[in-house]
């Protein structure tokens, strides 16, 4: 059985459906991106958002595609921190529900909340409180914690914290894990090249990237981008939105297309294709079966509003 440790930040997804684009300008937000905010201003977005309809989940990058693992049948376990508050529960008896083992620091301040807004073109734009997950440090880690897993997986969105990144890192390695990093948002990128490069400086297993984090990184369009990325790991994906992905390990590359479908909400579409890559390769299967598995998942989740697809869909696939 496949085995993944994911670490990211523990956040509740709220996702909210807006009638058009004028909210996302009164409230600041620029449309399609992930803004961090303070307390005040989370306030303000769940004030103005209270009578549309909306869908809670434990969310975050990493936990989402720890989620999809698990959902296919992997043995799998998150390491975040949470605040002492119903938002914190709420995130643990969440993943706990989804045979994901639990492995939560606490925090100080409140619990992380992540609102996504969504346009009716499919666009979603975050407006994400950290609170306590942010406080996640690397005096939290501990050799044990990455004991007896094939795969660490941590996301991008983390990279702020070196301190962190280098010891998630270091004691994955010792355990023996092999990484894998999701770049998760261009401007993240942008602000944190220099630590990213070095951090690369010794292969990854897995880098996953999508075409704006992929310019951002090696300062390429996609089809040159994935053979720089492909220097640093051991296999690079470039997901290329309706085309699909580009996937390079050595001198192999394969280019899957995407299911064609008609998006509701591209939520988690990234997080869900590492999901369904991971599963792949973790169970032998080809890069394009691999790829191909992850085209899958990404499809049924924007096909729906949040970041993941109905129960009915993973059984399916199981089968």
């Amino acid at each position: 059985m496949v085995t993944v440790l994911g670490m990211g930040n523990a956040l509740v997804d709220t996702m909210i459906q807006i009638e058009n684009d004028q909210l996302l300008r009164r409230l600041g937000l620029p449309k399609g991106s992930m803004q961090l905010v303070d307390a005040d201003k989370a306030a303000a977005i769940r004030e103005a958002c209270k009578e549309r309809p909306t869908s809670q989940v434990a969310g975050g990058s990493a936990s989402n595609t720890i989620f999809g693992l698990a959902s296919l049948g992997a043995n799998t376990a998150f390491i975040g921190k949470i605040g002492l508050d119903e938002v914190g529960q709420f995130f643990r008896s969440d993943i706990e529900a989804a045979g994901i083992k639990p492995l939560l620091f606490m925090g100080t301040q409140p619990s992380g909340l992540a609102a996504g807004l969504v346009s009716p073109d499919s666009e979603r734009t975050f407006g994400t409180y950290l609170g306590s997950a942010v406080e996640l440090s690397a005096e939290d880690l501990t050799p044990e914690l990455f004991a007896g897993y094939t795969y660490f997986h941590i996301e991008g969105y983390l990279v702020q914290n070196h301190d962190l990144m280098r010891r998630a890192i270091s004691l994955a390695r010792q355990a023996g894990c092999l990484i894998s990093v999701d770049l998760a948002s261009y401007n993240v990128v942008t602000d944190n090249l220099d630590f990213l490069k070095e951090i690369v400086a010794e292969k990854l297993h897995v880098i996953f990237a999508n075409e704006e984090e992929a310019k951002a990184f090696t300062g390429l369009e996609p089809e040159e981008a994935i053979n720089e990325i492909a220097k640093v790991a051991d296999i690079a994906v470039v997901k290329i939105g309706s085309r699909g992905a580009l996937v390079k390990s050595g001198h192999k590359q394969v280019h899957v297309p995407a299911q064609r479908i008609n998006p509701v909400d591209t939520t988690g579409a990234g997080d869900l294709f590492a999901s369904g890559f991971l599963y792949g390769i973790g169970n032998n299967q080809s890069l394009k079966e691999a790829a191909e598995l992850g085209t899958k998942l990404a499809a049924a989740v924007i096909s729906v509003i949040g970041a993941r697809p109905d129960p009915t869909f993973w059984e399916q696939v199981r089968q």
